[in-house]
């Protein structure tokens, strides 16, 4: 182990964000004077999803329970012809906005309406305009305001009986810590909701779902701004200049969905395998204040559906062919 590091490094393989906690390749060469003079380096190299789950067959790393050879071909069947499934995903709900919930209504009555109602409709937190505190926010408002929400869901009679609601929380929620993994939603506050939508679900954040095979991985936090903030290196524009590129490169390349120093963010070490992202899944929403974007990287297919309530934008996810349709409301 040398005792410093001389970077001389050349910028060509550097397509990422390079922050103090993540893993490099670095190569160069060791001087005469004990200092190892980096010459280029860049993120490990990207194990093929199908390699991956060959090497590791009987291993079970996403989550559930094991499937035999037979199940997964039955599944894979009925996955070729579930063609008409599409999932409705929205990020930043603000219950104590008008405009919004407004807005979420005009979504709902377009959807009551079409032949085939969305079988799943994702709502991402912020739930709440401001970040949740006891000296600013009631408990009891945010309850009755998940109360009206679970009221205006349950009038649009097709979608209440056809459709699931899955919840996750965001990272200015109310709950018990602001560290990673989150839990669900208090059930204080939904326990009205849950009288309106019976089949509603409240997961973590994050939340991992199986579409028959496909593996959905769904994240519910900020992460644009922290990495950029906390990037050491300049990053390449060779390949792109786009930032949420470089974020997907970064995290599907470190296996992590934060791969972030704890003092930025922290997360529960017991629990750090709910973030990770091996083998890579078939599908990564990420779920972020900044613009509305979707990108498809060696296989993974990656979006962020926006923030709904700040220019009311959202995503609909056709999962049997990993269609990403970016939508907004004018």
């Amino acid at each position: 182990m040398c005792d410093s590091f001389f970077l001389n490094i050349t910028y060509k393989k550097t397509t990422g964000y390079f922050c103090e906690n993540t893993i490099v390749l670095a190569q160069g060469e060791m001087r005469l004077d004990g200092i190892f003079q980096v010459q280029t380096f860049g993120f490990p190299p990207l194990e093929d999803r199908e390699k991956s789950t060959t090497l590791f067959s009987g291993l079970n790393y996403f989550g559930g329970d094991m499937l035999s050879k037979e199940d997964t071909l039955k599944l894979a069947e009925m996955e070729s012809n579930a063609v008409n499934e599409m999932f409705v995903i929205l990020s930043d709900i603000w219950l104590d906005h008008d405009e919004t919930m407004a807005k979420l209504e005009t979504v709902l009555d377009g959807y009551e309406d079409v032949e085939v109602v969305p079988s799943l409709f994702v709502l991402m937190g912020n739930f709440c305009s401001r970040r949740f505190d006891l000296a600013y926010n009631s408990l009891s408002t945010l309850r009755s305001n998940f109360a009206k929400l679970g009221k205006m869901i349950g009038n649009h009679q097709r979608l209440k009986e056809h459709s699931r609601f899955l919840f996750i929380p965001g990272p200015d929620d109310a709950g018990p810590s602001k560290v990673l993994p989150r839990c669900a939603l208090p059930k204080y506050l939904t326990e009205e909701l849950r009288k309106h939508i019976p089949n509603a679900i409240f997961a973590s954040n994050p939340c991992r779902i199986k579409f028959y095979t496909q593996e959905i991985v769904f994240f519910r936090h900020d992460l644009l701004n922290k990495m950029r903030n906390s990037c050491l290196i300049p990053h390449s524009t060779e390949e792109t200049s786009d930032f949420f590129e470089l974020l997907v490169a970064t995290i599907t390349h470190q296996s992590h969905l934060c791969p972030l120093p704890l003092c930025v963010q922290p997360i529960i070490w017991n629990y750090d395998h709910c973030l990770h992202l091996y083998p890579s899944p078939h599908t990564i929403v990420l779920g972020d204040s900044s613009e509305q974007k979707a990108f498809k990287y060696t296989g993974t297919t990656c979006f962020n559906p926006g923030s709904f309530s700040n220019d009311y934008t959202f995503v609909v996810y056709r999962p049997c062919n990993q269609e990403v349709e970016l939508s907004a409301l004018e």
